[in-house]
């Protein structure tokens, strides 16, 4: 039975995997896909969320820091479920830009 739901970034889900030298598959694609620390991921979400933009949710917040966007279009496909004014995109952009 599931009592609670959280969205993770691949840095924090790479944190709680034991043994991962053993695993080789999941190691490989940890190394590929987590981009940041675990603390620049924490960091860069807690940024996000002080962006206070309603439009977003938690999901869209883990996503941007898994995906680091780098131009208005890329960010567009991560985040298509709403849509972000080019002042919104921008300020987004400039946080991701700094990691």
């Amino acid at each position: 039975m599931i009592l609670n739901q959280k969205s993770i970034t691949l840095a924090e889900a790479k944190s709680l995997v034991k043994n991962l030298e053993e695993n080789k598959v999941l190691d490989d694609y940890f190394k590929k896909f987590a981009k940041l620390s675990q603390t620049d991921a924490v960091k860069l979400v807690d940024d996000l969320r002080a962006l206070n933009n309603i439009k977003l949710k938690e999901d869209d917040f883990v996503k941007l820091t898994d995906f680091l966007p780098q131009d208005s279009e890329e960010l567009s496909k991560v985040i298509s479920e709403v849509s972000l004014t080019e002042e919104e995109a921008q300020a987004i952009l400039a946080l991701i830009k700094k990691y």
